[in-house]
């Protein structure tokens, strides 16, 4: 499908990643993994053309078509749930805009036998027939199907966009991938905004694909749902395995452990090597064998170790002051939009030190309930907030009121005050800005680097309450265990807005559901929710309230030749099988010998060749034993 060759990108001088190389199949789910800044985005609008690489090529098959998911959604104002969807059938729109002209044409002339009505007809004939092909006549059904799927009412198909959260816009984006039959699917950062039952959704369309994917998401428990692939972008270089995101962790770990040892033989092989070159080199009748090493020597290819970027944000959020017992209560409190009665007699107390999740599907008020408690949004009811109370707000778009014209450290410069501007420069770096990187802009940065500034920025201000609402989207998987330990040693009152249980969990010691304008409290923590819920999981929870699915189903390979390829797979695993220990047992041989007589055992004619020779088979035969076994497994 997608070939990608010798791929490179620099960003002032600075490569972005430099020659990168790797081909996606039909099938492959590959999450796309790195740290904040290290080109994810980037190489997804590589891939999508909407950008040029420096050098390299990226070859498509003809007429691939490829679906780009992005973190912001641009959507066109004043159009309805209905029209935006729509624009997913660009063609079979245009084609109805010329089928409205020639009709309208057809029904004001009346010149029937001339040349001109004669190719009205034959135009009337071949924009129908194309018409048809293309779906025409089923795509608003279609299209009505997929959305109630994905959560929507009826009632909902002609509001606005406009109206609509960012997690639901987020959902109209994904009907119009779903229903454009795309061969590539890029997705950027997916499951920022999306309630849980989005999220299922996307699990289950994206589990049946029979196209390929490429996902950039820093959600654990996503990846390892949904790829079937890793690909990790670090320090300029991808390192690409066929496993889900905590197996490939696993198995990065073992490599890197393999690569250690292995290196580490081999300069314990070298260093002998050369006090035998020195020895030999007094001798005129070894002078000859002494050249002979030295020659191996130069040959021998070293090993080196993958570097790994393991930088992460220094985090700490100091309390101001100590305020009252009482942090906020809330009685009888209320909130609508028009019709919409999104919070309603609202009862909550926030005790001093307490530590509050909510969590529930996106509009049911949890962001809304955030803000008022932080004085941005009127509201029906009362709200009283306690003595010496200093509340850090942390809002799901911080990152976007950050003005992308001014440079990171004029940001925080500007934010300071007399007591805090010395201080500026080391936060800075706490958070991973460091030396020259100060003077970038903001408009450059990844999403996940603004985010990272955001959160400096709440540092220059006094707060002893923090109510965060999604603080982790954008962030990379080792930036938000950072922030979570931050947030863990936190001495203040906490609030938080997440649907990520990972994060959650251990974090907060008591939970408010949201749903239908009421919050239900659940006096424990986030695991505490799950088991009162009789569910292992969030996904669970929404499945079980969750009326209508939109069943994608996957194509089913012929048993017959599936139980065929199955036996030959095995045949094949169980040779390769068979080839690796008798080479196992060989190098260890080889090894053994070194180790009783090594003078002897080097000084055979080419030795070192053939000893490497053993390895790199090995190494290969590893390579066809893993994709056998992914093979197998996914057709058993």
């Amino acid at each position: 499908m997608l070939n990608i060759h010798n791929l490179s990108v620099a960003f002032g001088g600075e490569y972005l990643f430099e020659e990168i190389a790797f081909r996606l199949n039909g099938g492959d789910r590959v999450g796309l993994i790195g740290k904040n800044g290290a080109g994810k985005s980037t190489l997804l609008k590589l891939l999508s053309k909407e950008m040029a690489p420096d050098t390299g090529t990226i070859a498509t098959e003809k007429d691939l078509k490829i679906g780009f998911l992005k973190q912001d959604i641009d959507f066109e104002q004043g159009r309805t749930v209905l029209e935006e969807s729509y624009q997913a059938f660009a063609e079979i729109k245009g084609l109805e805009l010329q089928l409205e002209k020639i009709n309208q044409e057809l029904a004001e002339r009346t010149d029937y036998e001339s040349e001109g009505y004669n190719q009205l007809m034959v135009d009337l004939t071949d924009v129908t027939h194309r018409y048809e092909i293309l779906g025409g006549y089923n795509y608003q059904g279609d299209t009505e199907k997929v959305l109630i799927g994905l959560g929507f009412k009826r009632e909902d198909f002609d509001k606005i966009t406009d109206t609509f959260s960012g997690g639901w816009r987020m959902r109209i984006e994904l009907a119009k991938l779903l229903l454009q039959n795309n061969d590539v699917l890029l997705l950027d950062e997916p499951t920022n905004h999306l309630d849980i039952e989005s999220i299922i959704w996307l699990e289950q369309f994206l589990k049946n694909y029979a196209g390929a994917v490429v996902i950039v998401s820093h959600d654990k428990m996503f990846l390892d749902n949904v790829t079937n692939r890793t690909i990790e972008i670090s320090l300029g270089r991808i390192y690409d395995y066929s496993k889900p995101y905590t197996k490939f962790l696993e198995l990065r770990k073992e490599m890197k452990e393999q690569q250690l040892n292995a290196q580490k033989n081999q300069e314990k092989q070298i260093q002998q090597t050369e006090k035998l070159i020195e020895k030999f080199r007094a001798k005129a009748t070894k002078a000859s064998m002494a050249q002979s090493l030295i020659k191996k020597l130069d040959k021998l290819e070293r090993i080196e170790v993958d570097e790994e970027d393991n930088s992460v944000m220094n985090v700490r959020f100091p309390v101001s002051v100590t305020p009252g017992k009482v942090v906020a209560e809330l009685e009888d409190l209320s909130k609508s939009y028009g019709d919409n009665h999104v919070l309603t007699g609202i009862d909550l107390l926030v005790e001093r030190g307490s530590k509050t999740a909510f969590v529930g599907q996106n509009g049911q008020g949890k962001t809304t309930l955030a803000k008022i408690m932080v004085g941005e949004l009127d509201h029906g009811g009362s709200i009283r907030i306690g003595h010496n109370v200093q509340i850090g707000y942390f809002a799901q778009n911080q990152a976007e009121y950050l003005d992308g014209n001014k440079t990171i450290l004029d940001t925080m410069i500007d934010e300071a005050n007399e007591s805090n501007r010395s201080k500026v420069r080391d936060i800075l770096g706490s958070f991973l800005f460091r030396g020259d990187e100060v003077e970038k802009y903001v408009k450059v940065l990844s999403g996940g680097e603004r985010n990272r500034l955001a959160l400096a920025k709440m540092l220059l201000q006094p707060f002893n309450v923090l109510v965060m609402d999604e603080p982790t989207n954008h962030l990379d998987i080792k930036s938000k265990n950072v922030l979570k330990q931050a947030l863990q040693n936190f001495e203040g009152t906490l609030v938080l807005v997440s649907h990520d249980r990972d994060f959650l969990q251990g974090l907060t010691d008591r939970v408010y559901e949201f749903k239908e304008g009421c919050i239900k409290e659940y006096l424990g923590d986030i695991d505490f929710y799950l088991e009162q819920r009789k569910a292992e999981d969030f996904r669970k929870i929404e499945k079980g309230e969750q009326k209508t699915q939109v069943k994608i189903e996957k194509p089913k390979e012929n048993d017959y030749q599936a139980q065929k390829r199955i036996k030959s797979l095995k045949n094949k695993l169980s040779g390769v099988e068979k080839k690796i220990s008798q080479l196992e047992k060989e190098i260890a041989e080889i090894d053994h010998s070194l180790l009783m007589d090594y003078d002897v055992t080097i000084a055979k004619p080419d030795f070192f060749d053939g000893y490497q020779g053993k390895k790199k088979e090995l190494e290969t035969l590893m390579q066809d034993w893993e994709s056998l076994s992914h093979e197998l497994e996914s057709l058993d």
